[in-house]
């Protein structure tokens, strides 16, 4: 079979939502849990089907933890891998043979891409973006605002805090 009919095959069979805006082009998104959606392109070249997914923006602060943490990260992951771009924005991408473009593989790819980039995402802000949560999460606070999609980061937000406060006495 075709491979960009396999993969608009798989596609439909499970219910993804995509667009194709030029031949071999498919875009979509995929829901997560941490990371609410991931966006996923997927390119058919002459050679081999080019995975592309948007994990988060470069990191505000801490950029080499973050990109330590991710090729750390890259040697426990199947199929993908964690890469950064010109402007420091940080994707999962891979190439798969186009021999080897099946339903049943691109099922395990799409899973590794939806599991990595959901279960990578706090830890990623964390390391990355903890300055500007602590400001948000004190901003909420202080004007009693809903702190409900901060709730993943309570623990060191409120130790750090804590921490700061006893070293500010």
């Amino acid at each position: 079979m075709d491979p960009a009919e396999v993969v608009r095959q798989h596609l439909t069979d499970h219910d993804i939502a995509f667009t194709e805006p030029a031949d071999g082009v498919f875009s979509f998104s995929l829901p997560g849990e941490r990371k609410l959606q991931t966006a996923v392109r997927l390119d058919l070249g002459p050679h081999a089907l080019g995975v592309h997914a948007f994990v988060c923006r470069a990191p505000d602060e801490n950029h080499e933890a973050v990109y330590r943490w991710l090729l750390e990260r890259n040697l426990r992951m199947y199929a993908v891998a964690f890469a950064v771009d010109r402007l420091g924005d940080i994707y999962l991408d891979a190439r798969l043979p186009l021999a080897a473009v099946t339903s049943d593989e691109l099922d395990r790819l799409l899973g590794s891409v939806l599991s990595y980039s959901d279960e990578s995402f706090n830890t990623i802000l964390e390391l990355g973006f903890a300055s500007s949560i602590r400001k948000e999460w004190e901003w909420r606070n202080l004007r009693g605002e809903s702190t409900a999609n901060l709730e993943a980061f309570r623990g060191w937000l409120e130790t750090s805090g804590g921490e700061q406060d006893e070293q500010q006495r």
